[in-house]
């Protein structure tokens, strides 16, 4: 952080966050109350599934994992999964316009970050057709989120590849546990929304629900004060059935899902003037369906198998129509006294078809692409305190082949207040469609054009990552949680100019300037991610997320790349979010969040530091009436601009809304 940012943050932002804090303690009068509804004891007891495929404590777990409950969702505001995220320490979310955002873990971020591996109650929402997310799709009913699980740092042991950076897990809750009826509903400034879930038993085992919901968002805002045009509407529904006996358990998932969209981007053109503003409308609908059977023979023995369809369907101008069929198997066995087995298989088949544009072509419109997988990891005990894992995916895709990610892990736990534990592992990111076999023309100019190509020899990115980290409850009321990291990046994704060629076709003449994706760049990383928990009272419950990260490229000289160097600067530095969570008696509940976020350089992006307030009231046990304003300290502020895709950058408003919620 340069003197002059170091000044302006210590300055007023510590001021700010000193202010917002004494101002809400003072604002409420000290009660007995329940307020987090369990002890940091019980909280850092926590039990986390996605780090080793199966129930383990979280303190216990070999990982920088933190968990995001649903009284965490609930009390934040929040009303989308990118915006909930926030409170993870090492996740790094930005908003590019009113409905897309980025999301990542230890840099690399952009609308198009691709390090990242995202997962809806076991099916993974990540496309192949340029390596990411795209959140706006994504969605659950957030009432019926049992917990996020959140991973920073390499999953490709367990999960495969693209778990480079990070995993999270989106749990929904059980459908025994969202028994009855709710309904929520919120208007404001910005957005709107209503929501419906019904949920009851069949037989003597059996439990289901029922949800829908639709939601609009208001546009953004240009710099200049004009509207983005980039207002949009999302409709959800679902459903979920739960059977469960002594030994099995069986449940099946689905949804659906559509979506209108607008975005202002800046087209490239072959006839001046080369460069226009058009307004770009998309449609996004599709939907899923899953089934997960679970035998457990004894505590000790278990398997599943769990199989999907998902169904993407994309307009905007480019289209794309996904079929994703995905089947996997796995088994935990004890083996002998001191090792806990666990070993599965996986098959997938994703089926495309694209529709191209002016500015996007495809070598093969429609193709099949299969990955085929296999996992094994021993958990072995050598001491009571002392526990070790070893394991790999072995992987074969349609891309580079076959991929091997080992890893190995161990956490030491002296006591029931601590953990240390440290990690080396090795995780992939394989190429997406557009990468190995797609052209995007990206800028046109008087007789030329600059258009990216794809290259089918494209490699794998490569990382080796090593961890190390420390938690530690001294009393029920602190709680600490420190993770340091080194990554270690190989043939990551560079930009290679080559010279201008002359073509007659499409008129007039010209010249095209290609720029070809390759492997010639490499990247370390490094930094720290601190989460603190902290109650002062039973009334008042404070969550601390710090987070500090570097990242630095280097690009072949002997390839002419101006590009990649920018991803020194596309991630900010340094984060923090403080979280003052007030119990005012048992009707009323006031929360504050505070973040700020270091300056992306490469970007234009300034920092900034934004404030977030709640307000609910609770008249009743099944009525609450709340009232929540997001990002109050300045009417809009920047979070990130396009790296590739010409649109222009917009701005995040203040906003104010009130929610509704009523079970019945």
């Amino acid at each position: 952080m340069n003197s002059q940012r170091r000044d302006r943050f210590t300055g007023w932002g510590w001021r700010s966050i000193l202010c917002a804090v004494a101002l809400t303690a003072g604002a409420v009068w000290p009660q007995e109350s329940d307020l987090t509804k369990m002890s940091l004891e019980d909280l850092m007891s926590v039990e986390v599934t996605s780090v080793s495929k199966k129930v383990e404590k979280r303190t216990e777990a070999a990982a920088a994992v933190y968990v995001i409950s649903a009284e965490d969702i609930h009390r934040s505001g929040a009303t989308t999964i990118p915006e909930v995220l926030r409170m993870a320490p090492g996740v790094q979310v930005a908003r590019l316009d009113a409905n897309k955002w980025s999301v990542t873990i230890r840099g690399s971020s952009g609308r198009f970050a691709n390090k990242l591996l995202v997962l809806i109650d076991g099916r993974s929402v990540y496309t192949p057709l340029f390596s990411g997310v795209e959140w706006e799709t994504r969605d659950v009913l957030l009432s019926d989120v049992d917990r996020i699980e959140v991973i920073r740092g390499p999953g490709g042991t367990l999960w495969g590849a693209n778990a480079v950076n990070g995993v999270i897990n989106i749990i929904t809750k059980k459908a025994q546990d969202t028994q009855g009826g709710e309904l929520t509903a919120r208007a404001g400034t910005e957005e709107g929304g209503l929501a419906l879930r019904y949920g009851g038993t069949w037989g003597d085992h059996g439990a289901f629900r029922i949800y829908g919901k639709s939601e609009h968002f208001n546009a953004a805002r240009y710099s200049d004060g004009s509207a983005a045009d980039d207002q949009w509407n999302r409709a959800i529904g679902g459903f979920r059935l739960d059977w469960e006996s002594k030994e099995d358990t069986l449940s099946v998932l689905g949804d659906a899902y559509g979506l209108d969209s607008s975005q202002a981007l800046l087209m490239s053109f072959r006839t001046p003037p080369y460069s226009r503003l058009r307004e770009r409308d998309g449609s996004y609908s599709g939907g899923s369906l899953l089934a997960r059977w679970t035998h457990r023979a004894s505590e000790e023995s278990e398997l599943e198998l769990q199989a999907y369809y998902d169904r993407a369907v994309e307009h905007a101008p480019e289209g794309e129509y996904r079929d994703t069929f995905d089947l996997s198997f796995q088994q935990r066995i004890r083996l002998g006294l001191k090792n806990d087995f666990i070993w599965g298989l996986g098959y997938r088949l994703v089926t495309e078809h694209l529709e191209e544009s002016l500015a996007v072509h495809f070598e093969d419109r429609k193709a099949d692409y299969q990955l085929v997988n296999l996992f094994l990891q021993d958990e072995l005990e050598l001491t009571k305190k002392l526990r070790v894992w070893f394991g790999t995916k072995i992987e074969f895709n349609e891309f580079t082949g076959l991929e091997i990610q080992p890893g190995i892990r161990a956490a030491y736990v002296p006591d029931e207040k601590s953990t240390v534990w440290a990690a080396v592992s090795r995780a992939v990111r394989t190429p997406s469609i557009i990468e190995s076999e797609g052209s995007l023309l990206t800028k046109t100019f008087p007789g030329a054009m600059l258009t990216l190509f794809g290259d089918d020899d494209f490699e794998a990115e490569d990382l080796t990552a090593y961890e190390a980290g420390y938690r530690i409850a001294p009393s029920q009321r602190l709680a600490l949680d420190l993770a340091l990291y080194y990554h270690d990046y190989k043939h990551l994704r560079s930009f290679d100019f080559r010279r201008p060629q002359a073509e007659f076709r499409p008129l007039p003449p010209h010249l095209v300037v290609p720029m070809v994706i390759g492997n010639a760049a490499t990247a370390e990383a490094y930094g720290a991610e601190l989460g603190v928990d902290l109650t002062p009272t039973p009334w008042w419950h404070t969550r601390l997320a710090y987070t500090w990260s570097e990242v630095h490229v280097q690009v072949n000289p002997k390839v002419f790349d101006p590009l990649t160097h920018l991803l020194d600067g596309d991630a900010p530095e340094q984060q923090v979010y403080l979280q003052n969570l007030f119990d005012i008696g048992d009707a009323w509940e006031f929360d504050t969040i505070l973040r700020y976020v270091d300056p992306l350089p490469s970007l234009g992006i300034s920092d900034y530091l934004a404030m977030d307030a709640r307000l609910a009231w609770k008249p009743r046990k099944d009525l609450e009436i709340a009232l929540v304003g997001q990002n109050l300290l300045a009417p809009h502020h920047e979070e990130l601009a396009s790296s590739f895709v010409s649109s222009l950058p917009t701005e995040v408003e203040r906003s104010v809304t009130a929610h509704v919620s009523w079970t019945f």
